[in-house]
C-alpha cells in the first residue's frame, strides 16, 4: 500500500471546506484574512489619529506622500491624484500583503492530508491568495470596471460610449459628406478603432491578471524546488527575492490601474 504523500503546487486554488455547495479555498481564506489585517489597521490607524503624527501615523503619512507624489507624475494633477489614491492604494496594500503572505511560515505547510483512491494529498489551509488566478482575475475585473465608471462619470455616457461604439462618426458621414468627401475613409476607420478599443479593455483585464498570477505562482514554484533540493539555507536568498517580485508586483498592478484611470477620464482631445 502506498503511504507517500503528495504535496504539489497546483494552478488551482485547493477547496478545503464547503458552505453547502460553495467551496472555500485556501487561497480565498488567505485573501479573507488579509482584507480582515487591513481592515482592522485602517480602523486602528483612523482612531489613533493626532494632530502631530507619531509612530505608525508617521510612517503612514510618509507612504502615502510619497505615492501621491508618484501619481502626481501619471495624473498630472493632485486633484487626480487624490481622487484616484484611496482605490490605488488599496489595491496595492491588498495586494502586498498577499504576495507576502505567501512565504510566511506555515502559509503553504499546515493544512490537512486528504486520501483520494490510494493516494494521500496534502491541502494546506493558507496559500497565497495572487497565487490563484481566481483571485487575480477578480482583482483585474473590478480596476477595469470601476476605470470605465469613473470614465463614464467624468466625461459623461454619450462621449464615453462613442469611444468605443462611435455612433457620432456614422451620424456625420450623410451630413459632411458633401463639403468633405475624405469622410468616407476617415469616419469608417474612427468605427473600427473604436472596435479595437473593445477588444484593448478585454486585453487590459487579462494582462493584469496573468502577469500578477505569473510571477507569485513562479515565485511558489521556485521556493518549493529550492526548498526540496535543500530546506536549511539555499531558499533565503529566493525568499529576499520573492519580497522584492511581491512589491514590485503590487506597485505595477497600482500604477496600471492609475493609468486606466486616468486614461478613461481624460478628454478625447487630451
Amino acid at each position: 500500500m502506498n503511504t507517500e504523500i503528495i504535496h504539489e503546487n497546483t494552478l488551482y486554488a485547493e477547496p478545503i471546506a464547503h458552505l453547502g455547495n460553495f467551496p472555500i479555498t485556501n487561497a480565498m481564506l488567505n485573501s479573507w484574512l488579509v482584507l480582515l489585517i487591513v481592515v482592522i489597521l485602517a480602523v486602528a490607524l483612523r482612531r489613533s489619529l493626532k494632530q502631530v503624527p507619531r509612530g505608525l501615523q508617521n510612517a503612514m503619512e510618509m507612504i502615502v506622500e510619497g505615492f501621491l507624489d508618484l501619481f502626481d507624475s501619471v495624473t498630472g494633477s493632485r486633484k487626480k491624484s487624490l481622487t484616484f489614491a484611496p482605490l490605488v492604494l488599496a489595491f496595492f496594500f491588498f495586494i502586498l500583503l498577499n504576495n507576502w503572505s505567501g512565504i510566511l511560515p506555515g502559509v503553504g505547510s499546515i493544512g490537512q492530508i486528504v486520501q483520494h483512491g490510494n493516494e494521500k494529498f496534502f491541502i494546506p489551509y493558507f496559500r497565497g491568495g495572487t497565487a490563484d488566478l481566481n483571485t487575480t482575475l477578480a482583482l483585474a475585473t473590478i480596476a477595469v470596471v470601476i476605470s470605465h465608471i469613473m470614465g463614464v462619470i467624468a466625461v459623461g455616457w454619450w462621449k464615453y460610449l462613442n469611444k468605443f461604439i462611435n455612433i457620432k462618426a456614422i451620424l456625420e458621414i450623410p451630413k459632411k459628406f458633401i463639403k468633405d468627401p475624405t469622410i468616407l475613409i476617415v469616419n469608417p476607420i474612427k468605427v473600427f478603432v473604436g472596435l479595437i478599443e473593445i477588444i484593448s479593455e478585454l486585453a487590459k483585464v487579462a494582462s493584469l491578471s496573468f502577469r500578477l498570477f505569473g510571477n507569485v505562482f513562479a515565485g511558489e514554484v521556485l521556493l518549493a524546488s529550492m526548498s526540496a533540493i535543500l530546506a536549511f539555507g539555499l531558499p533565503l536568498p529566493f525568499l529576499f527575492l520573492e519580497i522584492l517580485v511581491g512589491l514590485i508586483q503590487a506597485l505595477i498592478f497600482a500604477m496600471l490601474v492609475l493609468t486606466y484611470l486616468t486614461i478613461n477620464t481624460s478628454q478625447e482631445e487630451h
